[in-house]
């Protein structure tokens, strides 16, 4: 593991850090009055699919507000990741071994959990379809399935790694990307990272782990050896205002190109290239404009969608298999499905306009939950999202710049941030980053407790 940074030349001690900000509550391992003292006499039978963040936080929820829970879980998984963890594995900051746990050891208690994969579901017919446990009947549907990572033309998940081309949106390739991070910095060459044209699971990610080789490189003395280049499909860097100046600033001060409107049309892992498509629009005509470049390291961000059978079911915003995209229609305030009032869907999957992060899965998990329950009761939604989400945008080994916003691309920051200047990076969301939010996770908002 490398040497992080020297917690002393900033002013506080790890120790005391860590002390400040449970005392500040943001570690918020023990549920609220609110939470307590809410219960429901409703009754139904109520199957969640997807077992990550968003599900079985939300049966957590739901099993201890309801006096008595009929609640089953589906999810084929053995282990749950910590996924935010695996830009840290990718960076050197995390070993594999930190950002998981066994799945049995996160459901909760009295939960049924039905390990398996779901094949289909008929919405009109209130049924979920499985691969081996048959089909099973629901009163209510809760949709928290994550989302689906599609392939690149000219690489697999089998075969991420060869040619030096990784993605940290996989466990394996998090820790390939460590390994080609190393690779390149000390033989020097041409770094290539790229976003991509859909909506993604935690969209600061690839600006992280560019960031963050830049930060490497320089550790190791090895800066002037390598030339790196950012490539995104997006019309801009990043889309909130308040954060947007310094961001660009940090990849300009870096020597960081940044090249707009440029999606990956494919790999070549065998030459080391990477095919581009750079879409522009010119009065109403969009003109494409294919080319190629050489790398000696490339990280890449895939595609993503909804699950197919959540397309396939009717539950998307299209039901065309070859969109580009598609996520499950929802109200974006109350997370209740626009067709099916007896279906709720929060997390990566939905079409909710904000980022797919934990951050904001944990403000949807108990807005959805007290939603649900009134459903249950016969009475309409009144909790309202904002549409909150966190993105803690890491710029070095040691500074975060934590991106708070809701809906209108407003700031939004948590205490004691707002106390902070957030516009600029901060070594206390670092701590915050890399010390503070997982245990969290494992221990607050799987709990349904955080």
């Amino acid at each position: 593991m490398i040497n992080l940074i020297d917690d002393q030349k900033n002013g506080i001690d790890r120790r005391h850090f860590l002390k400040t900000m449970a005392a500040a509550g943001v570690l918020t391992l023990l549920p609220s009055n609110n939470a307590q003292a809410f219960s429901s006499k409703a009754k139904g039978k109520i199957i969640v699919v997807g077992g990550g963040a968003a599900g079985i936080s939300m049966a957590a929820r739901l099993q201890r507000w309801l006096d008595e829970p009929d609640i089953t879980l589906i999810d084929p998984s053995d282990r749950q990741f910590y996924q935010p963890g695996f830009t840290l594995i990718a960076s050197g900051v995390y070993s594999p071994k930190d950002v998981w746990k066994e799945q049995k050891n996160c459901m909760p208690k009295g939960v049924n959990w039905i390990k398996d994969y779901v094949e289909s579901i008929d919405p009109v017919m209130n049924q979920v379809s499985t691969n081996k446990n048959g089909t099973l009947s629901y009163d209510f549907l809760v949709l928290t399935p994550g989302l689906q990572i599609n392939p690149v033309e000219g690489i697999t998940r089998e075969t991420l790694g060869e040619g030096n081309a990784h993605t940290i949106y996989d466990f394996e390739g998090a820790q390939k990307t460590w390994k080609g991070m190393q690779a390149v910095v000390k033989e020097g060459g041409r770094a290539i990272f790229t976003d991509t044209y859909t909506k993604h699971k935690c969209g600061g990610a690839p600006k992280k782990i560019c960031l963050l080789t830049e930060h490497h490189a320089r550790k190791e003395k090895k800066r002037d050896n390598l030339q790196i280049d950012y490539y995104t499909a997006a019309k801009e860097l990043y889309d909130v205002p308040l954060y947007t100046p310094r961001l660009l600033e940090i990849y300009n001060e870096r020597n960081i190109p940044i090249n707009l409107f440029t999606r990956v049309k494919g790999i070549d892992t065998q030459t080391k290239a990477v095919h581009f498509e750079r879409i522009e629009t010119v009065g109403e005509e969009k003109i494409s404009t294919p080319f190629t470049e050489s790398y000696d390291f490339l990280h890449f961000t895939p595609p993503m969608t909804a699950p197919d059978f959540t397309r396939e079911a009717g539950l998307c915003n299209t039901e065309d298999m070859s969109a580009p995209e598609a996520w499950i229609t929802v109200d974006k305030y109350t997370m209740v499905h626009t067709k099916y009032p007896n279906i709720v869907s929060l997390g990566d999957c939905s079409n909710l306009p904000t980022s797919k992060t934990s951050a904001a899965i944990r403000k949807q998990v108990p807005l959805a939950a007290k939603n649900l329950i009134s459903l249950m009761e016969g009475k309409e939604p009144v909790e309202k999202y904002n549409g909150y989400a966190a993105c803690p945008i890491v710029t070095d080994y040691g500074h975060v710049l934590l991106c708070e916003f809701d809906y209108d691309k407003k700031q939004d920051s948590s205490f004691p941030f707002s106390m902070l200047d957030v516009s600029q990076e901060q070594w206390a969301a670092w701590m915050l980053k890399v010390y503070v939010l997982k245990p969290l996770y494992f221990y607050g908002m799987l709990n349904g407790r955080a």
